[in-house]
């Protein structure tokens, strides 16, 4: 009886809620607090054929709808943002390298880069401030947020391809490893600035060693 009523309180919640719930949110609302996973699992197993799915992103959960009947539902335009190539290589460093500084994404790309590619990023919610590397001027770390999982549809960073699968796919050419990524999104468009798209380098070229 009580493992009924908790499965009903955490549906009722994640139900409510208009953002992704965090786990020790869901503890602390049920009486059998060593089940929450198997609750959790319950509800997933549940939901999974249904028209909605219960869905983990970092350590959150929500639903969403299914992704075999989404673009039935689709009723919003979708919306493009631009992202220069400077920014789209400063987030496949953030995301491969975290936490790292300005400075140490500087070093891998080869170039300086002005505040845009950060200001950016961390104007969508895809990076935050992670603490400070502990060196002379305490430069700012960076990481990717659960904001950025989300988007992506990425359970959690270590879920990312590696460097090795990436070159067996061959996604490793012509900087398509973002790109890769990007078609996950279903709401937003990475562009290239124009006055980058004559150079060819590698996106293996900035991405980390084995």
């Amino acid at each position: 009886m009580t493992a009924n009523r908790d499965i009903k309180i955490i549906e009722a919640i994640l139900f409510a809620s208009n953002e992704p719930v965090e786990e020790n949110i869901l503890i602390e609302k049920i009486s059998d607090k060593k089940k929450l996973n198997t609750y959790l699992s319950e509800i997933k197993d549940y939901f999974s054929s249904r028209g909605i799915n219960l869905i983990k992103v970092g350590k959150k959960w929500s639903f969403r709808t299914s992704s075999e009947i989404s673009d039935n539902l689709t009723i919003f335009k979708k919306q493009k943002r631009r992202l220069s190539r400077a920014a789209q290589e400063t987030l496949a460093i953030i995301t491969y390298m975290q936490p790292i500084t300005r400075s140490e994404i500087e070093n891998i790309r080869g170039v300086q880069m002005g505040r845009g590619s950060i200001d950016h990023l961390l104007e969508i919610g895809w990076i935050k401030p992670n603490g400070r590397r502990s060196i002379p001027g305490k430069p700012t770390l960076w990481s990717t947020t659960d904001i950025f999982l989300e988007h992506f549809g990425i359970e959690d960073i270590t879920s990312l391809p590696s460097k090795e699968e990436l070159k067996a796919s061959g996604f490793l050419e012509k900087r398509s490893a973002l790109a890769t990524i990007s078609d996950l999104a279903q709401n937003t468009e990475l562009l290239s600035d124009e006055n980058d798209q004559n150079n060819e380098e590698t996106l293996d070229d900035f991405l980390p060693p084995n």
